[in-house]
């Protein structure tokens, strides 16, 4: 399947490292021209090195840019400078910041406002723009991996969780707010994925439930009823579906992808 992406700019945040970096490899195999921003320049030219060596025929078709998205003005320098490089952006994949995982005792407000400042922010700050832009041109896509804490509350995640949901509301309002103007606005929501961030949340269990960080993974394996948890290239290949012309009529669609561990209709 043509997926019609090839030559696209595609500006990918949190592309240094797991889901964001499975995407950037995702595009870069559909002949994309990926732009990846990260706030540390070290995880991005190892990203950078790990993509050329896996396809040396894309190698210049990835170019880095390093910024903390927290800060508006580094978000906005960042995208001139990829939007310098490649042109306007055709494709936004969001995936940067995480919100840390922790039980709710351990909860104060600091860790609300980081939180917020992690992983809605760090996307707002890039889709405003971008958003702004391709609505001017009438043509665009984005897709923000967000996280299933949005819809169903785990105590260890309850700050991130609000900001998924926030992140979910948003992705939904500006899809209706720019369909006229040719911007098509979804999100996927993975459940457990197997990434470095993994970790930090089975340690949260684990403090939590007084166990093992062995057993609270085993416990989140079982929950799945697929018996397994999602692997990255997974959901990139739902995001790359979604960034498609063959999803031409999808947008603000919050896509699930959680191994059917919550049954639900909405």
């Amino acid at each position: 399947m043509d997926l019609e992406l090839a030559d696209k700019h595609v500006l990918i945040t949190g592309g240094s490292q797991g889901i964001g970096l499975a995407c950037a490899q995702g595009f870069l195999r559909e002949g994309a021209r990926v732009a990846l921003v990260s706030r540390s320049p070290q995880n991005l030219q190892a990203a950078q090195q790990q993509l050329r060596a896996a396809q040396p025929q894309a190698a210049d078709r990835v170019a880095v840019f390093a910024a903390d998205l927290k800060d508006p003005a580094q978000a906005q320098a960042a995208l001139a400078q990829a939007q310098a490089r490649w042109g306007a952006v055709d494709v936004l994949v969001n995936s940067a910041g995480a919100a840390r995982r922790r039980p709710p005792a351990e909860l104060d407000a600091q860790a609300w406002h980081d939180a917020m400042d992690a992983k809605f922010f760090t996307y707002v700050h890039m889709i405003d723009p971008v958003v702004k832009a391709m609505g001017a041109r009438g043509q665009g896509a984005i897709v923000n991996i967000v996280g299933a804490g949005g819809k169903v509350a785990s105590p260890i995640h309850l700050p991130g969780g609000a900001a998924n949901a926030a992140l979910m509301l948003i992705s939904a309002g500006l899809a209706a707010a720019y369909a006229a103007q040719g911007v098509r606005v979804n999100a996927v929501n993975p459940g457990s994925t197997v990434t470095g961030r993994l970790r930090s949340g089975m340690q949260a269990a684990a403090r939590l439930h007084a166990i093992t960080e062995e057993e609270a993974l085993a416990r989140a394996t079982r929950a799945v009823p697929m018996g397994r948890l999602a692997q990255p290239e997974e959901v990139a290949d739902a995001v790359l579906f979604l960034a498609s012309q063959r999803a031409s009529y999808v947008t603000g669609v919050v896509l699930t992808m959680d191994g059917a561990t919550t049954p639900m209709v909405v």
